[in-house]
């Protein structure tokens, strides 16, 4: 392994690269690890070039966030596939909403395919944003440089300082509606840029539901993924690889219900009943992105109500050591996220959020409550299904 210091770089290998950043959560403050792919200006060429938890796939792929949870973050890039306009991408990590200082976090590291390693000095770090490092194109090669440049601001200002044009936050609402003051017709606006939502929300016991407003053209393509800690020792007491499985009940307007999840092989259909689709299905936990529930937001009218949920395969329940975590994609609006935090005891299924259909805009409420299989959870939300067993 070769350590590198803030200033010094290293020779990298044309191709797939992982990169890996490790830190010491903070408790009470989020830490969000970003990339940004920058042409020679500094700057990305538009705001696609930006890869955070919301929006984790770009430049077709060639970036991506394949993981993300508490204490670690993993980058796939492949330098081959990168366009040659593409200099430098730029890593980065901040704190979310300011809520801490890198002073407090312990340690903060940087990992690379091919044997690098960087640490990154924190002690007294008053700033909430951090240029971890850099691989940048030098003379048809890739390098790395740790730079462990300390950003003053959060995300915000520091997706601002690299081209990116971030939509501004909603303004609070007030409770005493302010006089309309007339003035006069303006002019016809010009088509606003589209711009990046930086915007998050976790839902908990404070903040358990948020509605999304009706869109005129739809949702789009609602992703939503299920995310846990694969590496622990002891996970659920055993030493192999543990299947946690994502999948969700649905019910359409038109009265039909049913289940979509790999047992029993109901992947679900994206572009027909039931708008639903498991995109694969992880039994090893190799699979570093999770797995995936894609729905069809453009149907949505179609579609009552969905509640998503986990449920063990094989294993014995120990929801605390999995630091699950279900986060819901919606082009254009905030991140949702919702983590399994509560304890399951000896129950091997959690319904996690519930999907409904009110008037027209997509209600998201927590849940995280346990039971012993898919029957009773559908017992308890009042499916009314017959289930049977089944495999994969």
């Amino acid at each position: 392994m070769t350590a590198l210091t803030p200033g010094a770089n290293a020779a990298l290998a044309t191709g797939m690269t992982r990169v890996e950043v490790m830190y010491s959560a903070i408790p009470g403050a989020d830490i969000d690890v970003s990339a940004f792919a920058l042409a020679a200006t500094g700057k990305v060429r538009s705001d696609d070039d930006m890869c955070f938890y919301g929006q984790p796939s770009v430049l077709a792929g060639a970036v991506q966030l394949a993981e993300s949870a508490a204490g670690r973050a993993v980058f796939a890039i492949d330098l081959s596939k990168l366009d040659a306009a593409i200099e430098k991408i730029a890593l980065t990590a901040t704190i979310h909403e300011n809520k801490a200082t890198f002073a407090r976090v312990a340690n903060l590291g940087v990992t690379l395919s091919g044997g690098l390693e960087a640490q990154i000095p924190t002690a007294g770090m008053n700033e909430t944003a951090l240029i971890l490092g850099e691989l940048y194109r030098r003379q048809g090669a890739w390098k790395f440089r740790c730079v462990g440049q300390g950003f003053a601001g959060g995300l915000a200002p520091l997706a601002t300082h690299f081209g990116v044009d971030v939509a501004a936050p909603e303004p609070a609402s007030s409770s005493t509606p302010t006089p309309p003051v007339p003035t006069p017709a303006p002019a016809a606006p010009p088509v606003p840029k589209p711009s990046v939502s930086l915007s998050k929300i976790t839902l908990d016991k404070t903040r358990s539901s948020i509605s999304l407003d009706k869109k005129a053209g739809g949702f789009g393509e609602i992703r939503v993924n299920l995310n846990w800690n694969k590496g622990k020792s002891g996970f659920f007491g055993r030493s192999k690889s543990i299947d946690l499985d994502v999948g969700c009940l649905f019910e359409l307007q038109n009265g039909a219900k049913g289940v979509v999840q790999a047992l029993g092989n109901a992947f679900g259909s994206l572009h027909g009943e039931p708008y639903v689709q498991l995109m694969g299905d992880d039994r090893t936990g190799s699979v570093s992105g999770g797995e995936w529930l894609h729905i069809n937001g453009d149907r949505w009218s179609e579609v009552r109500r969905i509640l998503v949920y986990a449920f063990i395969y094989e294993g014995a329940p120990n929801w605390t050591e999995t630091d699950g975590v279900v986060t819901i994609f919606v082009p254009g609006q905030p991140e949702i996220e919702v983590r399994l935090n509560e304890e399951g005891g000896r129950l091997g299924c959690c319904a996690i959020a519930l999907l409904e259909n009110d008037g027209g805009s997509v209600k998201v409420t927590r849940r995280v409550d346990f039971h012993r299989s898919q029957e009773p959870m559908d017992k308890a939300y009042n499916w009314g299904m017959r289930w049977s067993a089944g495999s994969k």
